[in-house]
């Protein structure tokens, strides 16, 4: 009887440590993934003058209910003069690899004098010019890292239907830049410093 119950045991041990040895520890099928990221682009001269330089954030948002947004912080810098681009909006899903793929639509507009082919326009405007639909590949780090390692879009013209998978454009190149994001994390070390006069 007390060899039977050692042998259990022994059995019991050896099948509570394999799972710990068994597959990768990181992946979107591994990781509770979901939250706020961030990542810094870096410095930008706006016009080229070297009179107005500004530092932009990508902030990417991915909900437990698998959708996403991403947003550029310099979609409205000076929209009027260069442009502008809505938000980007869609979903993720994770790949069987632990990758997760990320699908986002937005909305580009370039700056129309007033006046010009559209003599509705009293002042300087923006106008719609090209939905970008975008495929993101992504590796999840650990439970505070993305690193976006693919990208691909499809260009539609303002009278495309961007929601179609298969129309527009598909570009003829991925990009493969890797792009690290990390989680914004919620802390109140800034409310519990001390105030100085």
């Amino acid at each position: 009887m007390l060899k039977k119950m050692a042998l259990a045991i022994s059995a019991l041990t050896i099948f509570m440590v394999v799972p710990t040895f068994a597959g990768p520890t990181t992946g979107c099928n591994k990781i509770k993934f979901f939250g706020s990221y961030t990542t810094q682009s870096s410095l930008s001269d706006i016009f080229g003058d070297e009179l107005t330089n500004h530092s932009y954030i990508l902030q990417l948002n991915l909900g437990s209910d698998g959708t996403a947004t991403r947003f550029w912080t310099g979609n409205s810098d000076y929209l009027i003069n260069t442009g502008t681009g809505s938000p980007q909006n869609g979903s993720w899903t994770c790949r069987a690899d632990g990758k997760l793929i990320v699908t986002l639509i937005q909305a580009l507009y370039i700056p129309v004098a007033a006046g010009g082919a559209n003599g509705n326009l009293t002042t300087p405007d923006v106008e719609l010019w090209r939905h970008y639909r975008t495929t993101y590949l992504f590796s999840v780090d650990d439970v505070n890292t993305l690193t976006m390692v693919q990208s691909r879009s499809r260009t539609y013209s303002p009278t495309q239907d961007p929601t179609d998978a298969a129309g527009g454009t598909l570009s003829n190149t991925i990009n493969t830049d890797q792009i690290v994001y990390t989680r914004l994390v919620a802390s109140d070390a800034d409310l519990n410093a001390p105030v100085t006069p």
